[in-house]
């Protein structure tokens, strides 16, 4: 039923100025619509708005993540302009941040301006 919609993804910010900026500028999404109710990127053809909320709860996993082509190229970038990984005690993470899955799978987390666990990934 759904299978032919396009997705739309959310993303909850306490300060949408602040989040309108770390995605545009610092993640590269075009804006496409600016309004007090929600920043609108395409995500590479998928629609994502961050919502302003009065106070977001954090959830304890990956909300939003991409699939990327080359994972240690995508995350040096990411790391210049100010992005910083997320180690995780107990994890096999090399120095930039990034976990080789089982499947051999490469993943790295990061936090948006409000704490929201976000992701890279680089399928085997």
């Amino acid at each position: 039923m759904l299978d032919t919609s396009d997705l739309v993804a959310f993303v909850a910010t306490e300060d949408l100025a602040r989040a309108r900026d770390f995605y545009h500028r610092i993640l590269g999404l075009t804006l496409v619509e600016d309004s007090p109710y929600a920043c609108v990127f395409d995500a590479n053809g998928t629609m994502l708005r961050v919502t302003p909320v009065e106070k977001r709860v954090a959830a304890p996993y990956t909300v939003l993540g991409w699939r990327v082509a080359d994972i240690s190229a995508t995350a040096a970038r990411l790391n210049e302009r100010g992005v910083a990984f997320t180690q995780y005690p107990g994890m096999d993470q090399d120095d930039a941040g990034v976990w080789v899955s089982p499947s051999g799978a490469k993943v790295a987390w990061f936090v948006d301006t409000d704490g929201n666990t976000l992701s890279l990934t680089q399928f085997a």
